[in-house]
Parts: C-alpha cells; structure tokens; sequence
C-alpha cells in the first residue's frame, strides 16, 4: 500500500469531498478559522499555544503552508472538507499516528474543525464516516481519538453514534501537560 504520504488520498459521498487543503482554500478557511462560535470545538492540545483563532488572509495562508510543510515531513496530514452544495471549504481533518508514552499511543489522533453552521450531528457523523475506516491503515493504528469538550453536545452526539466511547485517560503532552476530554474508537 502507497504511503499517504506519497500521495494523499480523497474521500468522498453524496454531500462532501475530503482532500488535501490547498493554498487556494485560504479565503474559505478563513470563515472557519475566524469563526468565533466555533472556535472553542477546536483541538488546539499539544500545539504550542495556538488557539487557531485567525482573524487576516496573511496568518490563514501561514498556517496552511505549516500544514502542507508537516505534510511533506511525514507529521501530519490535513484534509479540506468541501461542501458540494455550496462548493465551499466548509472545515478541515487532520489526521497523524501518535506514538507516545501514554494511553493514545499507536493511536489515530484525529482533529476536526469546522466552521460552526456545519457543527451538526448529523454533518460530523457524515464527515467522519468518510475517514474512520481507512484510518487505521493509512495510520497504522488500532484506535482513533478525537477531543470533544462537554459543550460539543452536537459532536459528541455524532461520535457516539459511530461507536466512539469517552475516555478517561489523559492525553500527556510534549511538556508533561495532560490534556481531556477524549473520545475513542478502537478496531
């Protein structure tokens, strides 16, 4: 099987395609990225203080040429979530494998933002059927996790239905921190 990293794979259904996020994706990326109603879902543990909270075109268009930079390094990989109703970048999935010294070890960690209009049950249970399954092998894993603070009601509600189970283990960081709020799916 060809590396994700040689060559990232799409997905698609009925209502969204998932690919790469390119630099042309800045303008739509944008209104997730400077979305203040969905800012709290996003998963920002372990990230040296980024909130992903971006507000210019300028500071969008760096974080995508971080995320295409730790694509080419092998870190991780970010999908664009396109709408094709509305032909938009309505969100992003980043997906890598963790190894670490704790429980989310040989894990999927999977992190999803989306612009808050598309924070649906129903929307992220779409979404995330697109990825779950392949994940294990582009990944090399044997669980997925995934953050989902108390008041994602919505997102949790759709992990839950997909089979993810909340945990109570913490997720250690590069500087000892221990982050929660977790959802797990094992193969």
């Amino acid at each position: 099987m060809e590396s994700i990293y040689e060559k990232c794979p799409q997905y698609e259904d009925e209502s969204y395609v998932l690919r790469q996020v390119r630099k042309e994706d800045k303008k739509d990326l944008l209104k997730v990225y400077s979305d203040k109603k969905a800012l709290p879902f996003f998963n920002s543990d372990n990230c040296g203080g980024d909130d992903f909270y971006y507000t210019t075109e300028e500071r969008m268009e760096q974080a995508i040429n971080y995320w295409l930079y730790e694509y080419d390094r092998e870190g991780f990989v970010r999908w664009a979530i396109v709408s094709k109703e509305t032909d938009e970048v309505i969100g992003t999935i980043e997906l890598f494998h963790r190894d670490a010294e704790d429980y989310f070890t040989d894990c999927g960690l999977l992190r999803l933002d989306l612009r808050s209009d598309y924070e649906t049950s129903d929307a992220i249970r779409q979404i995330l059927n697109l990825i779950i399954e392949p994940t294990y092998d582009m990944f090399h894993c044997d669980k997925i996790a995934t953050k989902a603070i108390e008041s994602a009601t919505e997102r949790i509600q759709a992990l839950k239905s997909l089979g993810f189970v909340a945990s109570s283990e913490k997720l250690i960081g590069h500087d000892g921190t221990e982050y929660g709020a977790y959802y797990v799916l094992k193969k």
